[in-house]
């Protein structure tokens, strides 16, 4: 990829929604103990490459930008693999690991056998390595990266500390029974949100449905769903083996004309953009899979009436969630802000500083 960055710019970038007095919040995260453990660990800093690698942030800024422009499906996914790897065991790239001697991955965990974006991961570290080799941590790619893609897309800016380490390690069956799905109750979800220090109000401002926010952002507000997480909805709702009631019978059947359960359960339902609604615009979810083909920025949900995601619906009718889907809906500044914070929140989850953990020179191997 070639990329052209002025050598003289510099990396650091004025938050342009949060003070960046909102930093000495999350400066401190739950550091787990991997390798050398016999020296304090660091902590997070703003603008932690300013000396070693000052250019960092403008690569992985021109990477995501150069990608999304040819590929949409870069918001979503790298959202949903920036949750899905600090969700588990913290914001460490362990995700981001294949199989190796001694090593399991993440990757064929059931709740990440959809992920996607991989490559564009790839692509960023393999930009830094030319630029500061072994300098730049993987952890702190997928972050920034994340950050650039909403903001590339009209979300807020959030200002991150950096200065994270990558795993030496790889966590399948955490990642196998911790990762919330969009086939679990809302109890269910706001328990697993509940134990990684989210409160109700964060939890929704990742998860809800909301017409304030921008119209692109991520997951299940777009694109296509795998039918493999609404299959019971479709014949098995409750485990009653009848379908969810709540869904209208037309968009029943054309769910199920694509979703059969004798068929493969990765096959896909692409909704109909005739079926849209100009007055619902849901939210992405980090729970949602997808997809990554053929998406629209201006993607609208099929129905107003119908959250494909049991998650979406029981967020409507929990009191305290869907009063802030209410406050949220009617107050875009406001989602904005909450949003930005859960996102600095989430990404300050349980980091590796040094000395613990490594940088590792290819995301996908722990370096020798």
């Amino acid at each position: 990829m070639n990329l052209r960055i002025n050598p003289s710019s510099s990396s650091t970038v004025s938050p342009s929604i949060l003070s960046v007095s909102l930093l000495s919040r999350f400066s401190r995260g739950t550091r787990k103990v991997q390798d050398d453990d016999s020296a304090t660990p660091r902590s997070l800093e703003y603008d932690y490459y300013r000396d070693s690698c000052p250019q960092a942030e403008q690569v992985i800024r021109a990477v995501v930008r150069e990608l999304n422009a040819t590929q949409p499906e870069t918001v979503p996914a790298l959202l949903r693999l920036v949750f899905h790897d600090c969700f588990i065991e913290g914001c460490d790239a362990s995700l981001l690991l294949d199989d190796a001697d001694g090593i399991e991955g993440e990757k064929e965990a059931y709740p990440n056998q959809s992920l996607k974006g991989f490559e564009i991961i790839d692509l960023i570290k393999a930009e830094l390595e030319v630029v500061c080799p072994g300098v730049v941590s993987c952890a702190d790619v997928l972050v920034l990266a994340a950050r650039e893609a909403v903001v590339l897309n009209g979300g807020p800016f959030y200002p991150l500390l950096t200065g994270r380490r990558d795993s030496t390690l790889s966590f399948p069956e955490v990642a196998e029974y911790e990762l919330p799905s969009p086939q679990d109750d809302l109890e269910t979800i706001l328990a697993a949100f509940a134990s990684r220090g989210f409160d109700k109000r964060e939890a929704v401002a990742l998860l809800g449905n909301f017409s304030s926010f921008f119209e692109y952002c991520g997951a299940h507000s777009m694109g296509v769903f795998h039918c493999m997480f609404f299959f019971n909805r479709l014949y098995n709702f409750n485990k009653a083996d009848k379908p969810d009631p709540s869904v209208n019978t037309q968009f029943l059947n054309l769910m199920r004309s694509t979703c059969d359960p004798n068929n493969n359960a990765l096959s896909v339902f692409k909704p109909s953009l005739s079926l849209s609604s100009p007055s619902s615009s849901p939210l992405s979810s980090p729970l949602s899979s997808i997809d990554d083909s053929d998406m629209k920025t201006d993607y609208r949900a099929p129905s107003p009436d119908f959250d494909t995601f049991y998650t979406d619906e029981q967020l409507k009718a929990e009191e305290e969630t869907s009063q802030w889907i209410r406050v949220y809906a009617s107050n875009s500044r406001l989602f904005q802000q909450d949003f930005a914070l859960a996102m600095m929140k989430l990404s300050n989850m349980s980091v590796l500083t040094a000395p613990l953990g490594q940088v590792r020179l290819d995301c996908r191997r722990v370096a020798a």
